[in-house]
């Protein structure tokens, strides 16, 4: 019976120094996911917009035998997304458009931004995108209203056979899966909901198979914070928690906690996203990280940034952050807002572990 004691004991400790629990991550490991993370050589813009265009939101997959980046194109009246080529993950090649705005009086007909959902988030896996009932799918950001982020915007689905097709992907007919006026929003989301991010979760530990990562606004003062919902089915989302799992700042003042995106890396979730208007001594918006056992309890880096606003591209802001791993390189792609001749620019911009 003692044996058998001392055996529990010890297994229990093993768990808890592995983690899979709801403690914080201890300063040390924190440490060692930044030196795992961190992409320190900018390597410029891959994909520079027109006169009259703007490039927004990478989100960098493989499929097949090539790399892809889909990203959203805003051209004075909303956002559409686009699809990019590349073979070594730093030439960039522009397809054309793959999802458009919905046709007139529809609740998307001036906004469709949208973001490859259930990527394969293993560290070192192989950044392909996972399918669910035979289809691979897209969480996406939709509104009626005309202009850059015009208000009120809401969630929508879509899915497609082929994600490296220049096509259209097709819509849920049930859209919006998710509006800031549902009954059950949130206080921090009741304004907007921005982007997303959904992983699979094998364990249901949140309640679902499927968790879905998200930014939103409050009313009154701008903040922006993140919160989740989860699915068994990818149409129909359920809110997890009373209130936001990420937030920076303070109540008085505005700030933004926005754009996750998910890795796993060994044990640990590492959830990247940006910051705006609460990290001391930077101006403009930048890129940090939080990490987490269980997806719900998430400790925040509180060191230096991924990446930050430093050079002529994006001097303005270096944000919106897609970070992978390949062939032992840390990939990390941003929004750059900069201006690089005198005029203002927004583009995608590439920062690596190593030199390129």
């Amino acid at each position: 019976m003692k044996k058998m004691m001392l055996v529990s004991l010890l297994l229990a400790f093993g768990l808890m120094a592995v983690g899979g629990g709801t403690e914080e991550i201890s300063a040390e490991r924190m440490r060692t996911i930044y030196e795992t993370v961190k992409t320190p050589y900018k390597q410029g813009m891959v994909l520079t917009p027109e006169a009259g265009e703007m490039f927004d939101n990478p989100s960098v997959f493989r499929h097949g035998n090539a790399w892809y980046m889909m990203f959203i194109r805003f051209d004075g009246k909303g956002y559409e997304t686009h699809l990019a080529k590349s073979d070594d993950l730093l030439s960039w090649k522009r397809l054309g458009r793959i999802f458009s705005r919905g046709a007139n009086g529809q609740w998307d007909s001036a906004q469709a931004d949208g973001w490859p959902a259930l990527v394969d988030t293993r560290w070192d896996g192989p950044n392909t995108l996972n399918m669910f009932g035979g289809k691979y799918w897209m969480m996406y950001l939709g509104g009626a209203a005309d202009g850059y982020e015009t208000e009120p915007l809401s969630t929508g689905v879509a899915w497609t056979d082929d994600p490296s097709s220049v096509r259209e992907w097709t819509r849920y007919e049930g859209n919006p899966v998710l509006r800031p006026s549902d009954q059950d929003a949130r206080d921090f989301e009741k304004k907007t909901i921005y982007k997303h991010f959904t992983v699979e979760d094998p364990s249901r530990s949140c309640g679902g198979r499927f968790v879905n990562f998200y930014n939103a606004k409050q009313c009154g003062v701008w903040r922006e914070m993140i919160g989740m919902a989860v699915s068994d089915d990818m149409l129909h989302w359920k809110r997890v928690g009373d209130g936001p799992v990420i937030e920076d700042g303070t109540a008085e003042n505005h700030g933004i906690s926005g754009d996750p995106m998910i890795r796993r890396i060994g044990d640990v979730w590492v959830m990247f996203y940006f910051g705006h208007a609460w990290k001391p001594g930077i101006n403009g918006a930048f890129d940090t990280f939080a990490c987490s056992f269980d997806l719900r309890h998430w400790t925040k880096w509180d060191g230096e940034p991924l990446v930050k606003p430093s050079e002529s591209y994006d001097c303005i802001h270096a944000h919106k952050p897609w970070v992978l791993k390949h062939d032992g390189v840390v990939y990390h792609w941003y929004c750059a807002v900069g201006k690089p001749n005198g005029r203002e620019v927004r583009g995608i911009a590439l920062a690596t572990s190593v030199p390129k």
